[in-house]
């Protein structure tokens, strides 16, 4: 019989389309210990729930939920349940790159985490949040608008790295490039790091133009714009399932999360509302 308390779900992302790949795990354990290992990326996960122990460096650290824990490449570790009530976390493995742009390393190395155990409540929510969004639906977009961001925060906030705060020169005009070229192609967006390379800038640094002008991650602006492209289509008759594929959502289920954060509805409910008051035109206002 399967024990639902030792679960592990591995998801695979890409940060940008044909971009590189990230790796992503869900994890609950009750009993399992983990073999010394080591990783070649950083290991940046977000305790959930109960306590882990972890041998590293030499020493013993605990985590307990909302806890971020940093685990740097090449570093020996183990992990295992520090309670008999087991943990559960989520973690992400991140090649060294994804938390240098947007900073200036030390002395020309990697960021380094002094400590593996971080609190910080505001960026280990935001951590999980998009890792749980990302593992649902790993929409190469959204993983490459989010991920490295939030990476980057982490590196400025809590590493030996110093910000890297240079001025993108133009950054308006940036933006509005980005948005266009993300409206052209919406069915196949281009990465955030070939548009950076298009225009001579650095993902991190196209990534904070468009933010300051937008308001919102590119991302975002391309799930409203595709929400506005499916209402009309199913205005005109359409099923959800047919305007998810004709505006570049992955399925019915990726239209929907976004069309009912931007209006409040299923594409279902929508569309039954709208073929109501087209067919019995002014049903509570009789003659």
């Amino acid at each position: 019989m399967k024990d639902v308390r030792e679960q592990a779900r591995w998801t695979r992302a890409r940060l940008g389309r044909c971009g590189p790949p990230l790796d992503l795990l869900t994890a609950r354990f009750n009993r399992h210990e983990y073999a010394p290992h080591a990783h070649d990326e950083f290991t940046v996960g977000v305790t959930v729930g109960g306590l882990e122990a972890i041998a590293y460096r030499g020493g013993r650290i605990v985590s307990g939920p909302g806890s971020l824990v940093v685990l740097e490449p090449g570093e020996m570790h183990t992990g295992g349940p520090a309670a008999p009530d087991g943990y559960s976390y989520r973690a992400l493995y991140a090649a060294p790159a994804l938390l240098t742009d947007g900073t200036l390393g030390s002395g020309g190395g990697l960021p380094h985490f002094r400590e593996p155990v971080l609190d910080d409540p505001e960026l280990a929510a935001a951590l999980r949040s998009a890792h749980t969004d990302v593992s649902t639906c790993p929409d190469p977009l959204e993983a490459e608008s989010r991920i490295p961001w939030l990476l980057t925060a982490l590196a400025r906030r809590h590493s030996t790295a110093r910000a890297d705060d240079t001025a993108v020169p133009g950054a308006a005009t940036v933006a509005h490039a980005v948005r266009d070229r993300l409206a052209d192609e919406l069915l196949a967006p281009p990465s955030l790091a070939a548009l950076g390379a298009d225009l001579g800038l650095s993902r991190y640094q196209l990534l904070r133009a468009f933010r300051t002008t937008m308001g919102v991650p590119p991302y975002a602006w391309l799930a409203q714009y595709r929400v506005a492209r499916a209402r009309a289509l199913l205005d005109a008759g359409l099923r959800p399932a047919e305007a998810a594929g004709l505006v570049g959502f992955a399925d019915q289920a990726h239209l929907t999360r976004w069309f009912r954060r931007v209006l409040g509805v299923t594409p279902a409910a929508y569309r039954n509302s709208v073929q109501d008051s087209t067919v019995r035109p002014g049903r509570d206002f009789p003659a």
